[in-house]
């Protein structure tokens, strides 16, 4: 039996001056925004694409899909939540259609100044939008860039699947898994 369970992180607060940020017009549907969750002070930086679910329909806290996928591919990876801080491209969730090149592109600007700010040891991108946008590059793929580093805007980041993915397809588990222990591999064996 595993000893793993999955909790809510706590979340950090947005910036005072961004709390009411209308600049994607995500604002419209109706969510709030989400600056990140974990430890904000973490040696590794996780990018999702947008925020997850927080609370279920009736508004009781839950830990999403996306969340339980990745603190457990974290904890067989021998990474404790203290190591782990998560952000996003869309600092809120989506709820309907929108104009994805331009809300990414306008958000980017939201991570750039976290990652300024926090100057992480290593950064992990999961899935291909995420991929895609931090590495300023439409075709990037998960499949052709997992398994090594790349230098992006002077940080050292790997890349793996999307949670998601994962959940919905059981054989990416090991994938996930061995990207994850890529990662904790290059934290234990530098000194940050």
């Amino acid at each position: 039996m595993s000893d793993f369970c999955p909790v809510i992180w706590s979340e950090e607060p947005t910036p005072d001056h961004l709390i009411n940020c209308r600049e994607c017009g995500l604002y419209k549907h109706g969510s709030r925004m989400i600056w990140g969750e974990g430890n904000p002070d973490a040696p590794i930086m996780i990018i999702l694409d947008n925020p997850g679910a927080r609370e279920d329909r009736e508004g009781n806290t839950i830990v999403c899909g996306t969340r339980q996928t990745l603190q457990q591919a974290a904890h067989k990876a021998n990474l404790k939540m203290d190591d782990i801080y998560v952000t996003y491209i869309l600092k809120r969730k989506p709820v309907r259609a929108y104009d994805k090149e331009l809300v990414r592109q306008t958000c980017m600007m939201h991570l750039d100044e976290q990652i300024k700010t926090k100057k992480p040891a290593l950064i992990f991108c999961l899935g291909n939008v995420a991929v895609q946008s931090f590495f300023q590059n439409p075709e990037a793929e998960v499949k052709t860039f997992r398994g090594t580093w790349h230098n992006v805007q002077g940080y050292q980041t790997g890349v793996a699947y999307h949670p998601l993915a994962v959940r919905r397809r059981p054989n990416l588990w090991s994938l996930f898994l061995s990207d994850w222990q890529f990662v904790a591999e290059r934290y234990h064996n530098t000194n940050f």
